[in-house]
This record gives C-alpha cells, structure tokens and sequence, in this order.
C-alpha cells in the first residue's frame, strides 16, 4: 500500500509507487517546475491550468534542481490542486540516476 501522505518521495519511491498506482488506475505524473526535463524520465511541464484537468486522485511529484524549492511550494501546490495528491521528488532532478530501476 503506498503511503500518499508523505512530503516527499525518492526517485526509487517514486519508480516503485509509479509502478503500483498505475497498476490500480491512479495516474502519476512527474511534474518538471523548473523548465529542465530529467533524462530519462517521462515528465510534465508545471502548468496549472493543463494539471487541473487531470483526474481527480492522480498524484503529482514535482521537482526542482535540489528538491528543497519544490517542498517549501508543497502547501501551494496542494492549495491549487485540492483535488490532486501532490508530493515533492526528494533531492530534485540534481540526484536523479537516469540507470535506476525498480
């Protein structure tokens, strides 16, 4: 059972919770909040108009350089996505290994 009430996600977390909850239909997308996709990963440009369209329930991991501007944001973002699980990549795109798998 993956555990949504948390700040923060690491990459191997976010692999194997990614895997999971799409498994059951939830949708996870990662969102990219500083103009710079990771390598090697599926991300979503941080648009909140395009993000509120998505499925009640999905979960968003967004990330920025380190991790740490993404988890002071945590309160705005799950003010503007109520609707919307939203957690923060721990480390940021700075500590992404592009090799990891889960």
């Amino acid at each position: 059972m993956v555990d949504l009430s948390v700040d923060e996600w690491t990459q191997e977390e976010f692999l194997r919770n990614k895997k999971e909850l799409e498994a059951s239909g939830t949708k996870v997308l990662l969102i990219d909040t500083i103009l710079n996709p990771i390598d090697g990963a599926e991300t979503t440009l941080y648009a909140p108009p395009l993000l509120k369209s998505e499925p009640e329930g999905s979960v968003f991991v967004f990330y920025c350089d380190s991790g740490k501007s993404s988890k002071a944001r945590l309160g705005e973002f799950r003010a503007k996505f109520p609707n919307h699980v939203c957690i923060s990549l721990r480390g940021g795109r700075g500590y992404w290994r592009k090799n990891l798998r889960v």
